[in-house]
């Protein structure tokens, strides 16, 4: 929900989009969805965490746009375990698609934008639980956590190209796969200061403020989009 909001908003504002999703029918649709509402947007399935892929999707943008601008790293999974039963192929699985994958799209994008000498923008997707302990999610908050130093790191690479690179963490949102939860929304309006989770559109105001050239001189910074739940964190369980 997230990912699809963000590439909605970006080709209403008149980005030319290329989206990713693991499965091809979820991709096209949602490419024909945004395209139906007037924005223009390129679906291309496939695995984010694969270098190959990664490669594939920078090439292909560059192929039917000319140039690379904007990058945005927002695909993740999440495995809920107890840590004494956590397994390493669950961790490899974690660490593979949320670090691996967005440090190599990132990687990818770099080198597109610096041989096009036009600086750009390129964005990690976070989580509130880098910066606050969640049950059950260990592994999974130790790579956003990760994400957020890497942001910070490549600051020293990217800066002289021009290039931004900076990370949002969502608290609780409401989306496809949360509203499968009937308690979602009445225990995160609960324990959320503002009275309410994130929608979508919360998430990608700000990733659209982080990747407009009028906001090139953020860089290297999280910023974080709760309604307030870090300042008090109360948990859900």
């Amino acid at each position: 929900g997230i990912g699809f909001e963000i590439a909605r908003q970006l080709a209403m504002q008149g980005a030319s989009v290329v989206l990713n999703d693991i499965d091809e029918k979820i991709a096209r649709q949602a490419a024909q969805t945004i395209t139906a509402s007037g924005g223009e947007c390129m679906a291309l399935y496939g695995d984010a965490a694969d270098v190959d892929f990664i490669e594939k999707m920078v090439a292909f943008a560059i192929e039917k746009y000319g140039r690379l601008t904007i990058a945005i790293a927002n695909a993740g999974i999440t495995l809920f375990a107890d840590f004494f039963s956590y397994q390493p192929a669950a961790l490899q699985r974690v660490m593979h698609v949320n670090l691996a994958g967005s440090f190599f799209l990132a990687q990818a994008a770099a080198k597109q934008i610096r041989a096009q000498k036009s600086g750009g923008s390129i964005l990690f997707m976070s989580s509130v639980t880098g910066h606050q302990a969640h049950q059950n999610l260990a592994a999974y908050g130790m790579t956003k956590a990760g994400l957020e130093m890497l942001a910070k790191s490549l600051v020293i690479e990217l800066s002289p190209l021009k290039i931004s690179i900076n990370a949002i963490a969502p608290g609780a949102t409401v989306t496809e796969r949360t509203a499968e939860d009937a308690a979602y929304n009445t225990t995160w309006s609960r324990i959320t200061p503002m009275g309410t989770p994130a929608a979508v559109t919360d998430i990608a105001n700000a990733a659209l403020f982080l990747v407009d050239p009028a906001s090139r001189h953020i860089t290297g910074q999280t910023i974080v989009v709760d309604g307030g739940w870090t300042c008090v964190s109360p948990s859900p369980y």
